[in-house]
Order: C-alpha cells, then sequence, then structure tokens
C-alpha cells in the first residue's frame, strides 16, 4: 500500500516536472517576435555647404528588426553610395572612407520603446533607436527618433540624425574644407517585407 502511494507521488510529481521542464524549454527557445529582413533599404546623406551640393544614396542596405526585442542591425557597403558625379564618388571611396580599407558601415542597437509599436495593426508609431554605429573602423554610441509605419504587406522604418566627421577619424583636407560640411545628416528608409 505505502509503495502504490510512493509510485502514485512520485508519477504525479514527475509529470509536473515535465510540464514545467517543457514550458520552460518552450519559453527559452522560442523567438521573442517576428524577425523583418531586407536587402534594398535606401540611406542617404548630405555633407554638403553652401559652396557644393554633396550627397549621395545607397540602395543596397541590408537590415534586420526583431519584433519582439527591438534589437535592429544594419550593414552598408560603403561602395554602394552613388553620387551625381563620378568624381565625389572617387575622393570618397579612396580618400575619405577608404573603402578598401573598410568596406563596409555598420550599426547594432535597439528600438528602446518597442513594445509601444503593434505589428498588428497598420499604423505610424514614434520611436527612438540607440545603438552602436561603426563608420571608417571606429564605432560610437548614436541615438536617434525614427518612425516605425506598420501597413499590411510592409514594416517602415525611418529616422535622421547627424553624425561629426572627426569622431570617425574621417580627414577633410584644407584645400576644399570649405565644400564638405564637418557634420553630415544620415537618413534612413527602410521598408521589411511581413
Amino acid at each position: 500500500m505505502i509503495n502504490k502511494l510512493k509510485m502514485k507521488n512520485y508519477k504525479k510529481l514527475t509529470g509536473i516536472l515535465v510540464v514545467v521542464l517543457m514550458g520552460w524549454v518552450l519559453f527559452a527557445f522560442t523567438p521573442a517576435g517576428k524577425v523583418y529582413l531586407t536587402h534594398t533599404g535606401h540611406i542617404w546623406f548630405f555633407a554638403g555647404t553652401s559652396m557644393e551640393d554633396i550627397n549621395a544614396d545607397n540602395f543596397q542596405v541590408a537590415s534586420n528588426l526583431n519584433g519582439g526585442t527591438g534589437d535592429m542591425a544594419f550593414s552598408v557597403l560603403v561602395k554602394g553610395f552613388q553620387f551625381r558625379r563620378a568624381l565625389m564618388q572617387e575622393h570618397f571611396n579612396e580618400n575619405y572612407m577608404e573603402s578598401d580599407k573598410y568596406p563596409k558601415s555598420t550599426f547594432k542597437g535597439k528600438i528602446k520603446d518597442i513594445s509601444s509599436v503593434n505589428f498588428d495593426k497598420n499604423g505610424t508609431y514614434k520611436v527612438n533607436v540607440s545603438g552602436e554605429l561603426n563608420i571608417h573602423g571606429v564605432a560610437k554610441a548614436v541615438s536617434a527618433p525614427g518612425t516605425i509605419t506598420v501597413s499590411a504587406d510592409s514594416v517602415h522604418e525611418k529616422s535622421e540624425f547627424t553624425i561629426a566627421l572627426k569622431d570617425y577619424n574621417i580627414e577633410i583636407p584644407s584645400v576644399v574644407e570649405n565644400k564638405i560640411s564637418k557634420t553630415v545628416q544620415i537618413h534612413v528608409d527602410v521598408a521589411y517585407k511581413k
């Protein structure tokens, strides 16, 4: 009788442990949210002055966004930036960005207020992004406001921020210092497929 009672309690305890363990395993290995991806994002910048209009576009931006955690990452091929004049593009890659030595720029960060975004409901949501921007082999912390627009077929993220060239060891020769701004406005416009 005692053995039957022990065996019954043992089975009950084992059953509870199995349920708890399975719940923990499911929780630990289930993704925190849907991951959105793109390889055709758009980043452009403006670095001109009143003497020179300097801007470039890059439509080969790879990015991912985790809708549950807010983690996001960007990778940009520096040589993917297109200028309106070939000479500008050549100087950008060879003299300023040293694209052969530093072929990619990256950002890895987080949307701090991701819980304010409902990925199941169409609308535009204001967010704040912070993380580490790596340009020209130098990594710096950056923060910027942005918007996320959710629609039936996409999640669209936009942001704009300014960086100082000296922070990334990008030197401007004195002969052109009046034509190139010491700060650069960077614009991000990325559409992730749902």
